[in-house]
């Protein structure tokens, strides 16, 4: 394995890097023009934007920044009579030249270009054009919310839930268009989280810190090959200029609880300097409501199960990140990044289940007091570098990252038996789980971005990761008053896993014709030891993701398009531990060391009409499929939450979006997503299993000007009834509506919104399996009405902040959190 791997990252990269030195190797023009921009003072320009012109036609030839100190260059040029131009935030643009320029010259432009200030530029007001709420470009899905009503105060959870062809399971699973399995990126770092643990993050992650949300159902192979349901890339809110700025929210909300959020970002730039820090606050109450009625089929009896629960849960998050970019020179960035959270949760769960031989007859009771703590936290730690040579298009970029997640959750479980009559039938049963586990994450990757010409380019990379995990789950029994070590229910947990990846991506243009192949290979280690069972799981595999996207442009109103794709899905690491954890005392989740990687092949046909009726119509077969099951234990009449690998899963989907103006004031954003998804497995409880069904997804979102200055927003998502797996979900559906008004000069927001407003967001879901019985019902907190506030301050200049993306990538996609 080891040595296909190596070959095969020679036969990618060593061609590309080879055809990069033969051209370094052809004679090119050596001329160049270098100068300095100031303004009236005569003082530097610092990243003014100065571009070269060809004299003879004005024909734009070459852009670049300005250095701090206002100096430009402009390299490899040929004889011939050239103009430059200036321009800076705040100042006409200016001309300088013409400039005749002889063969191997080097031509130092004295006095160079001075910018005056615009007597035109508005001191009061800015004129600013706002982005659609859904725009759809290049194959991906924007949801641009940094502007939107319904967006204040929610979760990223809950802002996604509104996103087009995305849905939500009971718990917190995320879906695109029908197909699981999907990689969740932070600022294009996959976020590496398990799903329990990335449900917990989205949830304690304030819309307000929310630019836009990109989702891209069939990412290249630049992109890590997880995620066979594709890729959703969360874009936090980023200070973007030059000088100090910053902004403050704060928000309150309330449904049956209190809500509360607050945050802090602050921006420095000057000189080579980039200093940027941003701090969040979440205060949450919230509640769930569960009941689950089902039966216990046995060869001697059956066993009717009543059960009724309700969870409260307090949760207060904390996020931070800091970091500094240090622009050495107009080529190369060197930046280091520190971020992470502590976020703690507590709760308690009441639970009374009534257990009959019929329906309608209590024989006895079993009532249940469970509190719980929760900590979480993480910290990561990341240093890139950056070197663009030239304006060609010409890139390098390297990081190297390390995170560390430590979590511990604390249950304890109060158990009190009781007859029909009410009274004791035997000694309580009191137990706890504690589950501290620590995750230790490794990654280094470099990308190199080679354009040929102006029509072709390639892009190619390695990657490497390291991954170990160690989890020592504590069962404890309370004998008398002393807690007492259950062995036998007790289990250490240690897990390795190593990835080393390679890839290149070719694209290129054929006048109306885009064009880009890709290819991805992936060698994958894994090792995971129970020292508890004396269980050892030893996996090697290696992969080859191909992908494949073709774009042509029919006409100025019609454009088609087709692509094919390949990804896999690795088990998160909680999955594949055996321990047994405790929902309450008759339901449980175990994982399965047993547990494979999954793969997909993604087929997906588009077309466009005047770039804003877009459709798309896409087939996927997903083989080994990774599918969470709820099954009856008939002996211990239990409920066992299990992830399996089912034969296969296949989704057929066909996506339309429309954006239009009913009005000038009144513009909606449309969204049906129709899909068929089905599960195969020959053997499932003894017997073949086969589950499929045809589901709807209908999104719209009214955006209306009130006034210049004040705005109004209503949102409603309907989702047909669906099979996921084993679960039988029938339909959901909410509205949720707000307002919005902006004064001091626009620098200040207030915002209010109501959240399904009608309260009718619920699960409800049956079994698939025939031979299974079982009704479950949940009701999340989701009617929430909130006020918030955010205000910019500080210079609105000159942008600054670039988007930082790390190496630390799909490994903590898969960090299990038991909460």
């Amino acid at each position: 394995m080891q040595k296909q791997f190596i070959y095969l990252t020679s036969f990618i990269l060593i061609p590309v890097f080879s055809i990069s030195n033969t051209y370094g190797q052809k004679k090119h023009p050596v001329a160049s023009i270098r100068g300095i921009v100031t303004n009236e003072h005569k003082v530097a320009a610092a990243y003014a934007t100065v571009s070269l012109y060809n004299s003879s036609d004005s024909v734009l030839l070459k852009s670049t920044p300005a250095t701090a100190s206002g100096e430009f260059i402009f390299e490899e040029l040929i004889s011939g009579i050239y103009i430059i131009s200036a321009e800076w935030i705040g100042y006409k643009k200016s001309f300088s030249g013409p400039f005749v320029l002889q063969n191997d010259q080097h031509l130092i432009v004295k006095d160079s270009i001075r910018l005056f200030p615009d007597s035109k530029q508005l001191n009061t007001v800015n004129i600013t054009s706002k982005k659609p709420l859904v725009e759809t470009k290049n194959g991906m899905v924007v949801l641009n919310v940094a502007n939107s009503i319904l967006a204040a105060g929610n979760s990223a959870m809950e802002i996604l839930a509104k996103a087009p062809g995305v849905s939500i399971d009971h718990d917190g699973r995320i879906s695109l268009r029908g197909k699981i399995g999907l990689s969740i990126m932070i600022n294009g770092k996959l976020s590496n989280l398990s799903e329990e643990q990335l449900a917990t993050m989205l949830r304690s992650t304030n819309g307000n810190s929310i630019e836009r949300i990109e989702m891209m159902s069939q990412p290249g192979s630049k992109y890590d090959a997880a995620g066979s349901g594709g890729v959703i890339n969360i874009i936090l809110k980023k200070n973007s200029s030059y000088g100090t700025n910053g902004n403050v929210t704060a928000g309150f909300g309330y449904g049956r609880f209190h809500k509360s959020s607050s945050g802090i970002s602050l921006n420095h730039r000057s000189g080579h300097l980039n200093i940027f820090g941003n701090y969040d606050y979440v205060n949450n109450k919230d509640y769930q409501d569960l009941k689950v009625a089902r039966s216990n089929i046995s060869s001697q009896e059956r066993t009717y199960f009543d059960q009724q629960a309700r969870e409260e849960t307090t949760r207060k998050n904390n996020s931070y990140k800091a970091g500094i970019d240090y622009f050495i020179n107009g080529h190369n960035t060197l930046g280091i990044m520190f971020n992470g959270y502590a976020n703690q949760h507590t709760g308690s769960t009441g639970n009374r289940t009534v257990i009959g031989s019929q329906p309608t007859i209590n024989d006895s009771t079993v009532l249940a007091l469970n509190p719980s703590q929760s900590r979480f936290n993480n910290q990561s730690y990341n240093l890139n570098y950056k070197y663009v040579p030239d304006t060609s298009g010409r890139e390098l970029s390297a990081d190297l990252d390390y995170s560390l997640f430590r979590t511990n959750n604390k249950t304890v479980y109060n158990n009190y038996f009781y007859n029909d009559a009410g009274y004791p039938l035997k000694d309580p049963l009191i137990f706890r789980n504690a589950t501290p586990s620590r995750v230790k994450i490794w990654t280094g990757k470099i990308d190199y971005l080679y354009p040929f010409s102006n029509r072709t380019k390639i892009e190619t990379g390695l990657k490497s990761s390291s991954v170990s995990t160690d989890n020592d789950f504590q069962f404890e029994k309370l004998q008398d008053t002393n807690w007492v070590n259950d062995a036998s229910r007790s289990n250490k947990f240690i897990y390795n896993e190593k990835i080393n990846a390679a890839y290149a991506n070719i694209i290129t243009d054929f006048e109306s014709i885009t064009i880009q192949l890709g290819l991805r290979a992936e060698l994958t280690h894994s090792e995971s030891n129970s020292p508890t069972t004396m269980t050892n799981v030893t996996r090697n595999y290696f992969n080859l993701f191909p992908n494949i996207s073709l774009g042509r442009e029919l006409s100025e109103r019609h454009d088609i398009g087709f692509s094919y794709s390949k990804r896999i899905d690795r088990p998160d690491y909680q999955s594949l531990n055996p321990f047994l954890y405790f929902s309450d005392l008759y339901t449980y989740n175990q994982g399965n060391p047993q547990l494979g990687p999954q793969y997909t092949n993604a087929f997906e046909f588009t077309y466009a009409y005047q770039k804003t009726l877009n459709l798309t119509l896409g087939y996927s077969h997903t083989a080994n499929v990774i599918t969470t099951t709820l099954i009856t234990d008939t002996v211990a009449k239990t409920l066992i939450i299990k992830d399996q690998n089912l034969a296969d899963q296949k989704t057929y989907n066909l996506n339309v979006s429309m954006p239009f103006a009913i009005r000038k004031w009144w513009n909606t954003t449309n969204n049906a997503t129709i899909y068929y998804t089905s599960f195969n497995s020959p053997e499932l409880l003894g017997a073949p299993f086969h589950s499929g069904k045809t589901t709807y997804l209908l999104n719209t979102i009214h955006n209306f000007a009130v006034s210049p200055l004040i705005g109004a927003e209503l949102s409603g998502s309907y989702q047909s009834a669906q099979v996921y797996g084993t679960y039988d979900v029938k339909p959901i559906y909410s509205i949720d509506l707000g307002i919005s008004k902006s004064f001091a000069q626009q620098r200040a927001h207030i915002k209010i919104s109501a959240s399904d407003v009608f309260n009718t967001a619920k699960a409800r879901v049956s079994s698939a399996i025939p031979s299974q019985d079982y009704q479950l019902y949940q009701k999340q907190e989701s009617r929430i009405f909130r006020l918030s506030f955010s205000y910019n301050f500080g210079s609105n200049l000159i942008k600054a902040v670039r988007i930082r993306t790390t190496g630390a990538d799909t490994e903590q996609k898969r960090i299990k959190s038991n909460n």
